[in-house]
């Protein structure tokens, strides 16, 4: 009897084959030898050569082994989990990543004995592998659909294929050319860090992290704000991949005890380059280097697509075409300032205007515009940038960050002369920025006649308008997040993140937030006499400025984005 003999001779998968009388045991037996011939899996030899059906394998593995059957037609290609895995991994063994969950990883195998394949993903990844039961045709179909998906995700960035190895990558800045490259021109090395940047580019990052630890490497990518795992080389790479990337922005590979900066500019197209802020940084277990993508089209999106109110947009224009005065743009790193003045600049840089920016360093290139990197190292700082603008006959004046007294005082004396100054200050809302300046001693009357519009900001992930769903919320509870009774009587429909094929989770980009506040005779009185920024905040509030969780709230109303967003980005 089959059964018997699948007992004495066989075991695992080959003997519930028989079992089930999927196929014989003499036919086995000579499938074996052929698969074992042919070099391949016994499986996949089955069904190739149509000796058994490729679901009732597939149903038999599951029953046996106790492994999750899936059918891979109902399931969509992750290209991104896919991207988790070593292209060679997948093809010596045949198997497919379908999905991650935190540190869980959903792998598609015909065979679950294969405990090689699942080692091998497990100690490449670094993640628990959990083996899923397909079908052995369908997983061979869609694997080749797999990695062709992967060749060409990056190509479609321009009209022509990108070759990996030899993309058109320089330095922005020209420094030493005796860089010795011996040990980074490493073809694979070169890939990888160019497939990186480039998918990075492809998805909208605005950062890369390649972070070096003891045990593990990996390579992470901010997307609408929020940072996120892409990739875990093995660590040996670590030294080589920052070398690379020193050797691609100019900067000494030699030099690994102190932070270094350069710019990379990679060329897309013959319309397109993107560049590079690059920085390294030592760690106990090497070089932390973050890339920051600079996208010169960002600042031409217009100042309709920040998300500005009606009355925020109609302020900085009027101020923005005032001949002199300052605007002051602030909030943490990474909150949307430079765009924001750069959106300004846009609007002002005309033929009749002589605009100078002095900038650590100047992030996007705009024609038209006189652009000065500072470096502090042979004496080129923020003031002495200043210094020499108001020699050099300006309209408009750009300060990157004021950082100290002196900065302070030269482009509030430039703002009171007769010139346009926009700036950034770190503080976290309109009315602490008077008093930061005070704090840092500039006297209270130059700020009050110089200081003229302050624009506070935050970025939010902005909802994917083809999957968010409304939600019901107890009025109690609106009324805790800050909505007033007339709005919520009105009726509040608040609307939340689900994720589809189209968005990150829910999320698909960003909106700004803002908090505009004009700077008025009365908080330059209070400013004069001592005030604080307690002080300031209340005049603010009954000249109808709204602070940042009402700018917030207010986009929630407008189905813009999310309560548990707007909670992340500003104070309740």
């Amino acid at each position: 009897m089959a059964a018997t003999a699948s007992q004495t001779n066989l075991a695992g998968l080959p003997r519930r084959l028989v079992q089930d009388g999927i196929v014989s045991e003499a036919r086995l037996a000579e499938a074996s030898e052929a698969a074992k011939k042919d070099k391949v899996p016994l499986v996949a030899y089955l069904v190739n050569e149509d000796i058994a059906n490729a679901r009732a394998i597939a149903v038999a593995a599951s029953h046996e082994f106790g492994v999750p059957l899936l059918d891979l037609d109902a399931l969509e290609l992750d290209i991104d989990c896919v991207r988790a895995v070593d292209q060679k991994l997948i093809n010596k063994h045949r198997v497919l990543p379908l999905v991650k969950r935190g540190q869980r990883l959903f792998l598609g195998i015909a065979d679950p004995t294969n405990l090689q394949a699942i080692d091998d993903i497990k100690f490449q990844t670094s993640l628990r592998i959990d083996p899923v039961v397909v079908e052995q045709d369908k997983l061979e179909e869609r694997i080749t659909k797999a990695i062709e998906a992967v060749d060409t995700t990056m190509s479609d960035l321009a009209d022509d294929d990108f070759d990996l190895e030899h993309l058109d990558v320089t330095a922005q800045d020209e420094v030493d050319e005796d860089i010795h490259r011996d040990d980074v021109e490493d073809a694979p090395v070169v890939r990888f860090v160019n497939k990186i940047l480039l998918d990075a580019i492809k998805r909208g990052a605005s950062d890369v992290h390649f972070e070096p630890y003891e045990k593990f490497f990996r390579v992470r990518t901010r997307l609408d704000g929020v940072l996120s795992e892409v990739a875990q080389p093995p660590v040996v790479l670590a030294n080589k991949v920052c070398a690379r990337l020193k050797v691609m922005s100019r900067m000494d590979i030699a030099e690994r005890r102190v932070p270094q900066d350069g710019r990379i500019k990679m060329r897309l197209s013959k319309n397109r380059a993107i560049d590079f802020r690059v920085n390294t940084c030592p760690t106990l277990f090497g070089e932390k280097i973050v890339l920051r993508i600079l996208d010169p089209s960002s600042a031409k999106l217009g100042i309709d697509a920040l998300g500005y109110e009606d009355r925020q947009k109609a302020l900085y224009l009027k101020h923005l075409n005032k001949p002199y005065g300052m605007i002051l743009v602030t909030g943490p790193t990474g909150s949307g300032k430079t765009v924001s003045l750069y959106t300004g600049l846009n609007i002002l840089n005309t033929i009749d205007r002589n605009i100078s920016t002095a900038e650590d360093p100047a992030e996007i290139n705009l024609p038209g515009v006189n652009q000065v990197n500072v470096n502090p190292k042979v004496g080129l700082t923020f003031a002495s940038s200043l210094k020499a603008f108001l020699r050099q006959d300006p309209d408009v004046i750009m300060v990157g960050e004021i950082r100290d007294l002196e900065t302070a005082e030269i482009a509030i004396k430039a703002a009171q002369t007769g010139h346009l100054v926009l700036s950034t200050l770190h503080t976290n809302d309109a009315p602490r920025t008077l008093t930061r300046l005070v704090d840092m001693g500039v006297k209270p009357y130059a700020i009050a006649t110089s200081v003229s519009l302050i624009i506070a900001q935050r970025l939010a992930r902005r909802l994917c308008d083809n999957c968010k769903e409304a939600r019901d919320i107890p009025k109690e509870a609106l009324k805790k997040e800050g909505f007033t009774d007339a709005e919520i009587e009105k009726g509040v429909t608040v609307f939340a993140a689900k994720g589809c094929k189209q968005c990150n989770e829910g999320y698909k980009g960003r909106v700004g937030i803002f908090q505009v506040m004009e700077v008025s005779e009365a908080m330059g009185r209070i400013i004069m006499e001592g005030g604080n920024a307690m002080q300031i905040a209340d005049q603010a509030a009954k000249e109808g400025v709204i602070d940042l969780r009402r700018a917030g709230l207010n986009k929630v109303k407008e189905g813009v984005t999310s309560l548990v967003e707007i909670n992340r980005v500003t104070i309740e």
